[in-house]
């Protein structure tokens, strides 16, 4: 009878089947398990610990209750002549902390013939959904006398950084409810209205960032509110807040709100190093540069 019947070609006790499997990494294979241990102990933590959606928002907004969070939250470019207001990537960061089971952030993948391939991501991982966005970072940065390539790493570092900020900031945006970061704008936006400081010393600590920073002085700012200095008002001391916001990540240039500006190449952190042990002196304060953007400083 058994002679009658078919051979399973998969059955392990088949005495012809071969074993034609390819020669496996050891490496590779010990880097996949782990990787995968990860993801799967990250659900499971996730699902154990799921987010009260309540007590998540408060703590979003009681964050952006504070004024060093929502003095860097929002951004403002212009774009066919009609201003834009967003969160900035700092606020982004702050709403995925708080909103909790959350893993996001940015990775080369690769880098080769000049340029970074890029990943940014947000994972939410108690409902498993994901925002990536793959990109290409060409090692050169333009200026108005022609363009040269990058070749420190720590330029390329900062390069990659820059860039990534806003496709992370998407990412998160695009996994974390949108109520929740309308929430978190309109919670910024009070704490802002009571926190403006229009004082003379301020005022004169604005001047002055503009000037250094990007080369704009007293007379566009002026012509930009449309009246003098002193005369500012709260709201405009915000809209000149968020304006310096978005120079600062990169979002918009000076040329796009003041103008007869002239424009230079941005400063970099290993520039800034390099002036540094140049100058030979230790009494210098030494100012972090933030990876992504600089902080507001007035």
């Amino acid at each position: 009878m058994s002679e009658n019947k078919a051979l399973n070609p998969f059955s392990a006790k088949t005495p012809e089947a071969v074993n034609t499997t390819a020669p496996v990494n050891a490496a590779a294979t010990s880097d996949q398990a782990r990787a995968i241990q990860e993801v799967t102990a990250a659900l499971m933590i996730a699902k154990q610990c799921p987010r009260d959606p309540i007590q998540a928002v408060d703590r979003i907004i009681n964050s952006c209750a504070r004024p060093t969070l929502a003095n860097a939250a929002l951004y403002e470019y212009a774009r066919g002549g009609t201003a834009i207001t967003g969160p900035s990537i700092r606020l982004a960061e702050a709403v995925a902390q708080q909103w909790g089971n959350m893993q996001f952030g940015i990775r080369e993948l690769s880098q080769e013939n000049g340029a970074s391939t890029v990943e940014a991501f947000a994972w939410d991982v108690e409902t498993n959904t994901r925002q990536t966005k793959q990109f290409q970072v060409k090692h050169w940065r333009d200026t108005k006398k022609g363009g040269y390539a990058l070749k420190d790493q720590r330029d390329i570092y900062e390069l990659i950084a820059n860039q990534g900020a806003r496709r992370l900031r998407a990412c998160i945006l695009g996994v974390v409810p949108g109520d929740v970061i309308e929430a978190a704008v309109n919670q910024c936006m009070l704490t802002q209205q009571a926190d403006v400081d229009t004082s003379p010393d301020a005022i004169k600590a604005m001047l002055s960032a503009f000037r250094e920073n990007y080369k704009v002085g007293q007379d566009q700012i002026e012509a930009r509110i449309q009246r003098r200095i002193d005369a500012i008002q709260p709201g405009q001391v915000l809209q000149l807040r968020r304006i310096y916001k978005s120079l600062a990540d990169g979002m918009a240039k000076p040329s796009d709100f003041f103008d007869g500006v002239t424009e230079a190449p941005p400063v970099t952190e290993s520039a800034v190093n390099a002036a540094l042990e140049a100058s030979g002196t230790a009494a210098v304060e030494e100012k972090k540069v933030d990876d992504f953007s600089s902080d507001i400083d007035f």
